[in-house]
């Protein structure tokens, strides 16, 4: 008997509402080429939760997400909520916090065909998740930034050897799949304590790995590294606040932030979600580029594919971005990208290259 796969959908503010449908839409046509069965479904979240459950991460939501393999998250637009939503923690950080997804992994890779400023780029952030400078995960209660005097406002930044041990094990572990290359990115000359214990930590658990060849940067001089040498790079792990910023840069140069997936993973769960925002001032327009969500999705297939040993679930991730580098390279992509092609055109060009299927071998 097949197995049914259960997915979460949960289509978030600004442009979500059209690249999730659009990323679940060209997920099924691979799922059906690969002979998956794959159950969506919906579930509040954002600012149309606010309206109909009074708060923008229902209970229910956070209930139903617990019983499910995974799912789609798609972006929020919390600085518009109104209050007391808008100052706490957000939708995203809800999630990440509740089901204690301590590693965010955001590949970055050119596509032949697409405008890009590094046209090689194929390099994995491997984020830590839960701590470092972040003020909104990196205590058990509240947030980690406060006011003594209305002139001072302080912010914890927080480093643990567990938390650092379990991010950089993922971050070998994916390296050891790929290049055999892996980057620490740190500030130890300045921020000696924390960032130094972060390389250190992650150093130690080089040890196990010694097939693995590892170096380290400063994250100002990491920042010139990815412009001007981005395909010298594979795995970078790093902390919370230093992984959003590189991950930026990386999406930017290897084409557009459109293009830069993620996953948020525990050690039994795992959530797809694109790096960018919600672009809330093109929302509406059909001219958002779904690459991001939709290569978000075949991440997620590939862990699911190596949780459950299913080796379907990994040809509907190769699918997927097959589809995508099809549908690219035959000159269809949105206007980030260099070409004309509103959200639902590129859809369907990605959906009609997954059909037909003539790269896939």
């Amino acid at each position: 008997m097949s197995t049914t796969y259960r997915l979460g959908v949960l289509e978030g503010d600004g442009i979500g509402p059209e690249i999730v449908p659009s990323a679940v839409e060209i997920a099924t046509a691979a799922a059906r080429a690969a002979g998956v069965d794959v159950e969506w479904v919906p579930l509040p979240l954002g600012a149309t939760a606010i309206e109909t459950h009074g708060t923008p991460v229902p209970d229910e939501t956070k209930e139903a997400l617990a019983a499910l393999d995974g799912w789609y998250l798609g972006p929020h637009d919390s600085v518009s909520y109104p209050e007391p939503h808008k100052s706490a923690l957000n939708p995203s950080g809800t999630l990440r916090k509740h089901f204690g997804l301590f590693a965010n992994i955001r590949p970055a890779k050119s596509f032949p065909g697409a405008e890009a400023i590094c046209d090689h780029a194929d390099l994995v952030i491997v984020r830590e998740n839960t701590e470092g400078f972040y003020a909104d995960r990196n205590t058990f209660a509240g947030t980690g930034e406060f006011m003594p005097t209305e002139n001072t406002a302080i912010m914890l930044g927080i480093i643990t050897r567990e938390a650092t041990e379990r991010v950089a094990r993922v971050a070998f572990d994916l390296a050891r799949s790929r290049r055999k290359k892996l980057t620490i990115v740190h500030k130890a000359n300045v921020l000696k304590l924390t960032t130094g214990l972060f390389r250190t930590v992650c150093q130690e658990v080089a040890r196990d790995y010694p097939d693995v060849t590892v170096d380290d940067f400063h994250i100002d001089a990491m920042t010139v590294h990815l412009v001007r040498r981005a395909q010298d790079f594979d795995v970078i792990v790093t902390e919370n606040m230093f992984g959003d910023i590189l991950s930026d840069l990386a999406g930017e140069i290897s084409g557009s932030l459109g293009t830069a997936p993620s996953i948020n993973t525990s050690a039994t769960t795992a959530m797809a979600q694109a790096s960018h925002g919600s672009a809330p001032d093109i929302a509406g327009r059909d001219i958002a580029n779904p690459v991001a969500m939709i290569l978000s999705g075949a991440m997620l297939f590939e862990w699911l594919a190596a949780k459950h040993g299913d080796e379907a679930l990994a040809a509907v991730a190769k699918i997927i971005e097959q589809g995508v580098a099809d549908a690219i390279a035959a000159g269809t992509s949105t206007r980030d990208l260099g070409g004309n092609a509103s959200t639902s055109e590129f859809t369907a060009a990605v959906v009609k290259a997954v059909t037909a299927g003539p790269s896939r071998n």
